[in-house]
């Protein structure tokens, strides 16, 4: 066993001082929009990898490399990286036009008064099935904003609604990357993931719907335009969450996405094969961040476990939470310190994931479990931070509308991810455990 030793864990806060010190002065002081997102993240972690490299005496500088290699090599990391490149590749071809075709859909079938249930249950079917709260947030915040100009919805309520419901999505879909993240990182089946995390977020998106239909209820409206739609492009995105629930092989799902969704998409004349492929392109590309965020994160733990740095973290998590369950919530304690430092919950988790793989191992804590605990937090966090990109993404929306509204006009609003952390709570304090068969 290695010696503690607190001081390897200073790359870590290298990188989150560094990170979050240049977040704030582009977006507060520079005024930059998204102005965290206009921070190289791949830079400030070269950086914290170079303190790690100074940091670990007595090797020469080719032993440090296969010391990161070492944990780049990793089996769980590889086959990360491949599913970040088949599920970019998928969104890429199916486009996400399909989203307001399913909107227009159901408020087209729903009466006026439902307007507002009807944006939550879409933001969840419509995130569960892209695998993107951003992606959702985009493509539904215009729809929101529509509602509440034409019906009478405040819309803090409006736009709320479909954050916290895009936040559904990013938690349980098959092709999100916050689950890719957490399910290879801890080397866990997606279905055994989805099956613990689909217990605790039923009830909190049950108890949102009836908050959001009583306030609904007691709110007077008017009829709104619904526009055209076409839903046969939904297909692909149908058979990605039946193969997932059914645990058929992540790839093999990928794949069968894929295929369909470009039979579809040319099929029906939305795309020609030269704008196929490049989105195919496109898709893959958009993973290149974060797979690279996986593989120098990964790098860099491997160094900081050679200094001791996860025993003396492991040291100090013992003193603080005793027993499985205070355990439980250290991880998702550790994983939203993560996020609030990197605004990203992505990449919250892959940092969070060795150290997260510690404790349970320590506290006898499943894959399945720890895997749900990381997506989950980690998910919470990133739906209330102001600066993170989901209500960055919100309020820019609504500004192209011609609207304005506040971060804090949201967050009053954002009644699922409230009631997720409460259902996360009771399941992880209240809740009998299930002895594993």
């Amino acid at each position: 066993m290695k010696k503690s030793n607190p001081w390897a864990l200073l790359p870590v806060l290298v990188f989150a001082v560094l990170y979050l010190t240049l977040g704030i002065v582009f977006e507060y002081v520079l005024k930059i929009q998204m102005g965290f997102y206009n921070v190289p993240i791949i830079v400030v972690f070269l950086i914290a990898i170079l303190v790690a490299i100074l940091q670990t005496k007595g090797k020469t500088l080719d032993e440090k490399f296969a010391i990161m290699g070492r944990g780049v090599g990793d089996k769980n990391i590889v086959t990360m990286l491949f599913i970040f490149l088949l599920a970019g590749i998928f969104v890429g071809v199916v486009g996400r036009s399909s989203a307001e075709s399913v909107a227009y859909f159901v408020l087209s079938i729903v009466p006026p008064k439902l307007a507002v249930l009807v944006l939550f249950l879409v933001s969840c079917f419509v995130s569960t099935a892209m695998g993107t709260s951003v992606g959702t947030i985009t493509l539904l915040t215009p729809i929101a904003v529509a509602v509440s100009t034409a019906s009478g919805f405040a819309l803090p309520l409006c736009v709320g609604t479909v954050v916290g419901g895009a936040m559904f999505g990013d938690n349980l879909s098959f092709v999100s990357d916050t689950t890719i993240a957490a399910c290879q990182g801890q080397g866990c089946a997606m279905k055994d993931k989805f099956r613990a995390n689909f217990a605790i977020v039923l009830p909190a998106a049950i108890v949102t719907a009836i908050l959001i239909l009583l306030l609904s209820l007691s709110t007077e409206i008017a009829p709104f335009e619904i526009k055209p739609y076409r839903l046969i492009e939904i297909i692909p995105y149908i058979l990605v969450l039946i193969g997932g629930i059914a645990g058929v092989n992540v790839f093999l799902t990928l794949l069968i996405g894929i295929l369909s969704g470009s039979v579809i998409m040319l099929a029906t004349g939305a795309v020609d094969v030269p704008n196929l492929l490049s989105g195919m392109g496109k898709g893959a590309a958009g993973m290149f961040e974060t797979a690279m965020v996986a593989v120098l994160v990964s790098a860099l733990c491997e160094l900081i476990r050679e200094n001791g740095g996860f025993e003396a973290l492991l040291a100090g998590i013992r003193r603080v939470f005793r027993g499985k369950r205070a355990g439980q919530l250290g991880i998702g304690l550790l994983v939203g310190a993560m996020d609030i430092a990197t605004a990203n919950n992505t990449v919250a988790i892959v940092m969070a994931n060795p150290i997260a793989s510690e404790i349970a191992e320590e506290y006898g804590i499943t894959k399945k479990k720890t895997a749900s605990i990381l997506d989950t937090f980690s998910c919470i966090f990133q739906g209330f931070l102001p600066y993170g990109a989901q209500l960055l993404v919100a309020i820019s929306a609504v500004g192209t509308m011609g609207y304005s509204i506040s971060a804090f006009n949201i967050i009053g609003n954002l009644f699922y991810p409230m009631m997720l952390l409460l259902s996360s709570l009771v399941f992880i304090f209240l809740i009998p455990e299930r002895k594993e068969q």
